[in-house]
């Protein structure tokens, strides 16, 4: 099953860069949610991040500040969380003032 190389195919590839166990962030999307992935999910041992199926956190506002966040950083390779934490503190303060101000 294609879950089971999941955990295996993940560690190849990041070989102990960022943190060290795996979470996975899932929506609310019926094949996720379906008991046999739940199961093999908690077998597997992953962390699962809750995704509420509306966040009344999100506001407009965040879409405005995550998009040229992910634009800057699309595309780099961080070896620990300490560089990625730096890059995005870099990016934040790279923004004018007016960046962070409320918009209608």
């Amino acid at each position: 099953m294609l879950i089971d190389r999941l955990k295996p195919e993940i560690r190849s590839k990041r070989r102990g860069q960022l943190s060290k166990s795996t979470v996975l962030l899932h929506d609310n999307a019926r094949p996720h949610t379906a008991a046999h992935t739940v199961e093999t999910l908690q077998k597997q041992k992953f962390e699962l991040l809750a995704h509420l199926p509306y966040s009344h956190d999100l506001a407009p506002s965040d879409y405005h500040l995550f998009g040229p966040l992910k634009e800057a950083l699309r595309g780099r390779r961080f070896t620990s969380d300490q560089e990625l934490n730096g890059a995005v503190h870099a990016c934040l303060a790279a923004q004018p003032k007016t960046f962070f101000f409320l918009r209608a």
